[in-house]
């Protein structure tokens, strides 16, 4: 019996081993045609594709927004079979990421940023210049002479605009209706009476209800983006000869008028950092807000217009321009990445991504399109903008922008919290000449 039963374990492990062997050499044999195939696609691939990958980083927000930039991203790559553009969007914090990657040697193709940041890239030797591939651009005529003035830096252009806009101010016409207020502020002195009557506290506690106007509390780019239309109106700077210039009169005007609106009791201030929500508004807390045509205002069901930033010594605010860089990589590289820009310069472009975001376009043939005309009948405050693009001036893209702006918002913001204008001007003043010596100093 035990004889019979080692017998039948045998035989049966003799079966499972011939069945293994068996499925063993038919794995063997489908890997085998398996990578004979995969090695001659990869021959086929090797030979045929000819196709340039490009990658391009950009922050693009709202979602909305992206989907729109995307979107038109997707149209190039139709209609361009030999380069392929692949949009990736970076989330916060943006510049540490992009300058790991330069660093690195592992930059985008093409990045889509804050022409703020011109002078540091082009410090770290990350970026081409493109005055030469836009001067035989017949496209180049095109484009709104005063933008490439933003782009400009050392006699170079290192960018290209995607979008352009600037600020204006919003308003609740019931709200000026109430008051009795029947023309719109053209001068600081009007605006300044016109956030009085429409400050309104209904119960008497000296706490109103509703404040003409909404001014941004904080010292983030923000605060001094919504601060320099002000500056720009009375013909102040805040750079002379490529170093910071805060202790000039217009700046010290135009920080002291925002103190003045405080004081009357007619502005209230925004939570820190968050001078570009527009709650308050909405719900009419408030009846004026510093922004542009990008807010969600526009698509609100509040009743709303706009009217120019006021003047001190001449009309004047300034330019909300997205732009992108060419980033050094390879000459075959480059050169793709260029047909893109050519493409996003375009009226084509422009015309989409300006009718779906609510900036303006780049393109004067786009404004001109008759589905961008009907579009601004559709959203006639739009013209506001189109308008003062005119008198926008820009901020200035010096290396160590971040710098400047990190000590004039610091400035803003003590002034907004009581301090004198021209005191904290000054001590930011005094830290950018500590760090305008040191850096010369290297």
């Amino acid at each position: 019996m035990k004889a019979t039963l080692l017998q039948s374990q045998i035989q049966n492990f003799s079966r499972q081993l011939t069945n293994s062997v068996l499925r063993l050499s038919l794995i063997v044999i489908i890997l085998s045609i398996f990578f004979i195939f995969l090695y001659g696609c990869q021959g086929t691939i090797q030979k045929n594709d000819k196709v340039i990958h490009l990658s391009l980083w950009q922050s693009i927000n709202p979602p909305a927004n992206r989907d729109v930039f995307n979107k038109l991203v997707n149209k190039f790559n139709q209609t361009h079979t030999d380069i392929q553009v692949e949009s990736i969007f970076i989330g916060q914090p943006q510049l540490p990421k992009i300058l790991t990657a330069v660093v690195g040697n592992t930059s985008p193709d093409i990045l889509s940023f804050d022409p703020q940041l011109t002078g540091q890239f082009m410090e770290l030797g990350a970026i081409q210049p493109l005055e030469e591939w836009l001067d035989k651009l017949p496209l180049k005529s095109e484009i709104s002479p005063n933008l490439w003035e933003e782009l400009k830096l050392d006699g170079h252009l290192w960018s290209i605009p995607l979008y352009t806009s600037n600020l204006g101010i919003f308003y609740r016409p019931k709200l000026f209706q109430a008051a009795g207020i029947t023309q719109i502020p053209k001068t600081w002195e009007e605006l300044r009476e016109v956030a009085k009557k429409l400050t309104i506290d209904r119960n008497g506690d000296k706490r109103p209800e509703q404040y003409g106007m909404l001014l941004p509390l904080g010292k983030e780019e923000w605060t001094v983006f919504s601060w320099f239309p002000f500056l720009l109106t009375t013909g102040g700077e805040i750079v002379t000869n490529n170093r910071p210039n805060l202790m000039n009169a217009g700046a010290i005007a135009a920080l002291q008028f925002w103190q003045d609106i405080l004081k009357d009791g007619s502005a209230t201030l925004s939570s820190p950092e968050r001078g570009y929500e527009e709650d308050a508004f909405i719900a009419g807390r408030v009846a004026m807000q510093i922004t542009g045509p990008w807010s969600y205002i526009m698509k609100s069901n509040v009743d709303f217009e706009v009217f120019p930033i006021p003047a001190s010594v001449k009309p004047a605010t300034v330019t909300a321009t997205g732009n992108m860089y060419l980033m050094k990589t390879t000459p075959e590289r480059e050169q793709a990445a260029l047909k893109f820009l050519e493409y996003v310069l375009s009226e084509e472009f422009q015309t989409e991504w300006s009718m779906g975001t609510g900036f303006l376009p780049v393109n004067i043939k786009s404004v001109q399109s008759q589905a961008y005309q009907e579009f601004l009948q559709r959203k006639p405050v739009l013209k506001v903008f189109i308008d003062q693009m005119s008198v926008s001036g820009a901020r200035p893209i010096i290396p160590g922008y971040s710098r400047l702006s990190d000590s004039l918002g610091r400035a803003i913001e003590a002034t907004m919290l009581g301090a004198s204008p021209e005191k904290a001007l000054k001590q930011a003043q005094a830290n950018l000449d500590s760090i305008w010596d040191s850096l010369q100093s290297r």
